[in-house]
């Protein structure tokens, strides 16, 4: 059977469970969750032994470092995912909220409601943790899934799939075919597939951009910046710097930019050279590719003449993800909120709290920077689209 035939015969049935899951009851979705989690309890071992063979592999066939760490499946990781599941369960069901009602003098009822997309394909690379939060982010919205990982991750994606599938029976379906012909078939399937969500590197979202027909929900890379204001507490800056850039170098929130307004940077920049120097960071202070992700312990680091012209840099060469300030001006820090036009913006605080889990939203199905129907991390609303249900009694338009 060709590729084609095979992906559509999965968007199919897809497609057939999503029917089914509309009438599924709040109570049921949360059930199924909570059997979930604990089918992936009772799999650990199974799943662990896959993820140590896909890391074998990974290693032996030079996959960059970033890609073998998010590829890792640790205690603490596996953990985090399962309770994930368990916390989506927890959450309120957004499907069927009446999100306002109008009466009109025409004499009819028009009520907004929420209700699921469909079916959603989601193609991923490396993290395993995916296959698990965006599944049981669908399943609670009412979703059918089709989930297509990358080939570094095919044995972990499989017992994943294996611990699950008899809870989830055809809402979740999974793709194990490598070629690259998949994805263009799952993105081109109009009338099957209602959206896309590529997680991965920029060179895959592209491709998935450039092949769908159907809508794609993305963010292409993280190039995030961490300004330190002329009145920011040095001490504070130094601490956030610290975790946005090394405690999850991989991560698509983890800072790759460090601005410094000129007023400060004789006292502060030998601390960050002394900082990097000791927590083995690459800083790169030349006139460089502002536009770069690392995605490593490695990132640039710029002066800037005052506090407009850092928003400026990191509207011109941010990627719109997640973007700091660090100041104790709060008129300053307000005109930074509202200015720096990006998914996330914080002030006063690390950018690795862009996350769905941290946002409180159990898990995320990704993070977007595009302004059309989802921004940021998104969850269970974002995972909704909407309706007009309209009543009357016999009523027609004058």
């Amino acid at each position: 059977m060709e590729t084609k035939e095979i992906v559509r015969g999965m968007a199919s049935k897809a497609r057939e469970a999503a029917f089914e899951l509309r009438r599924v009851s709040t109570a049921r979705k949360n059930a199924m969750l909570l059997e979930m989690a604990a089918a992936l309890e009772a799999a650990k071992p199974e799943i662990d032994a896959a993820n140590q063979r896909d890391l074998a592999a990974a290693k032996a066939s030079g996959l960059a470092p970033a890609m073998v760490d998010r590829l890792t499946l640790t205690d603490g990781r596996f953990r985090a995912m399962v309770e994930g599941v368990r916390s989506v369960a927890s959450l309120p069901d957004p499907v069927g909220e009446i999100i306002w009602t109008r009466q009109r003098d025409s004499g009819i009822t028009i009520r907004k409601t929420r209700e699921p997309f469909g079916v959603v394909a989601v193609v991923f690379e490396s993290r395993p943790n995916v296959f698990v939060d965006t599944a049981a982010l669908c399943l609670k919205t009412g979703n059918a899934i089709i989930l297509r990982g990358g080939k570094e991750a095919i044995e972990t994606n499989t017992a994943l799939y294996r611990a699950v599938k008899h809870v989830t029976g055809e809402a979740v379906q999974f793709v194990e075919i490598a070629d690259h012909a998949a994805v263009t078939e799952l993105v081109r399937a109009v009338g099957l597939v209602d959206v896309a969500i590529p997680r991965g590197g920029e060179r895959l979202i592209r491709a998935m951009c450039e092949a769908a027909l159907v809508p794609v929900l993305k963010h292409y890379k993280g190039v995030c910046h961490l300004y330190v204001d002329d009145r920011a507490d040095l001490g504070m800056a130094l601490s956030i710097l610290d975790n946005a850039k090394v405690q999850r170098p991989s991560a698509c929130n983890a800072v790759e930019c460090l601005l410094v307004h000129e007023k400060i940077a004789p006292l502060f920049l030998p601390m960050v050279r002394a900082w990097a120097a000791d927590r083995k960071v690459v800083l790169h202070e030349s006139d460089q590719d502002w536009e770069r992700e690392f995605l490593a312990l490695e990132m640039n680091v710029g002066v800037v003449g005052d506090f407009r012209a850092a928003v400026a840099h990191i509207n011109r060469h941010g990627s719109h993800h997640s973007d700091a300030i660090v100041t104790n001006d709060g008129e300053r820090a307000a005109e930074f909120l509202r200015d720096v036009d990006s998914a996330c913006v914080y002030h006063n605080a690390s950018t690795r709290f862009t996350d769905g889990a941290e946002f409180g939203m159990g898990a995320e199905i990704g993070i977007s920077t595009d302004k059309l129907h989802a921004r940021g991390p998104m969850g269970l609303e974002e995972l909704t689209t909407y309706k007009y249900t309209v009543t009357g009694e016999g009523t027609v338009r004058e």
